[in-house]
């Protein structure tokens, strides 16, 4: 038997619920805490503030935004050349190719994965070679 599933739950995989809510006092939005089952890591957000901050992890940083920089920029210019062919695959069948789209995909949740490490926003470091990562979007509502 098929049972509905709310949108919320889908966007956040199998086992994943959305379960209560925290308002903080100091801050106009409010706060859910996410359960899940144990199959599916909750999400979590990336760009955060953190207080704290190491200034070894700074001088580090720098190696770290050249390679970066260095695999960002080989990436990129690989996920232009899919844009065009894309381009013109849609001009030409009239449909999206999906091998080109998923490309281009993993180049921006690549770019978004490093983000809040290159942008100083907080000290986790990510891998410099693009690993497989999924960025949703949540709209929220305020207050």
């Amino acid at each position: 038997m098929l049972r509905s599933v709310p949108p919320f739950t889908r966007a956040l995989g199998r086992g994943a619920q959305k379960t209560g809510q925290f308002i903080s006092p100091g801050l106009k939005e409010s706060i859910w805490y996410i359960m899940t089952d144990g199959t599916t890591p909750a999400p979590t957000q990336l760009f955060t503030f953190e207080r704290e901050a190491s200034r070894l992890e700074l001088l580090i940083r720098i190696a770290y935004w050249i390679l970066i920089g260095i695999v960002a920029c080989i990436y990129g210019i690989i996920a232009i050349i899919c844009l065009i062919i894309q381009w013109f695959h849609i001009l030409i069948f009239g449909t999206r190719h999906e091998g080109l789209s998923n490309f281009a995909k993993g180049y921006l949740e690549y770019i978004v994965h490093v983000m809040s490490y290159t942008y100083i926003m907080n000290d986790k470091r990510p891998t410099i070679l693009p690993v497989p990562v999924r960025v949703y979007e949540e709209e929220v509502q305020n207050p």
